[in-house]
């Protein structure tokens, strides 16, 4: 009688363990694209804030050292990086074809194009970068990240908003 209701209980608990895996949330791995990291060094502190005579306004601080690393992507036709966030800000500059880019938080999913020559600002919230043409794609960012610690954090797919 007991080693009846452990079976039960263990079966009971199996199911439901498979049920509620089948509700979860995977990550969404990058897939198609090759990221080469070019250089990573670390900055004490610092706050700067571009000639006020100068023709725009830029201001950047860290209280604490930080790490700033350069990577590079190259996007195979339909590649992507998979759903995934940073700690703080990352500068994105395409250099070849074209990158599409989703927020996380996005109700509306609204796609953001980025031809060969510009850039997009990554607020670290949360982000997929696409290539959705058939050519090649690749860009180069500038990401911001504690001393030694890691750069990505990788978020459950399909987004919120967006069907991927």
């Amino acid at each position: 009688m007991r080693r009846t209701k452990s079976l039960a209980a263990a079966a009971v608990a199996a199911v439901a363990l498979l049920v509620s895996a089948g509700t979860l949330a995977i990550a969404s791995p990058p897939s198609g694209v090759t990221p080469t990291v070019l250089a990573r060094g670390t900055y004490d502190s610092f706050k700067v804030i571009s000639n006020p005579q100068g023709p725009g306004m830029f201001k950047a601080e860290s209280k604490d050292p930080i790490d700033v690393v350069v990577r590079r992507h190259e996007y195979a036709a339909g590649g992507s990086t998979g759903w995934h966030a940073h700690p703080f800000p990352v500068f994105i500059t395409v250099i070849q074809g074209q990158v599409t880019f989703y927020e996380y938080d996005d109700p509306s999913c609204t796609p953001i194009v980025v031809s060969a020559g510009h850039g997009y600002v990554d607020s670290g919230r949360g982000h997929i970068g696409r290539n959705e043409t058939g050519q090649l794609a690749v860009d180069i960012s500038v990401i911001l990240a504690p001393v030694g610690a890691a750069f990505r954090r990788e978020l459950d797919a399909p987004g919120p908003f967006c069907g991927f």
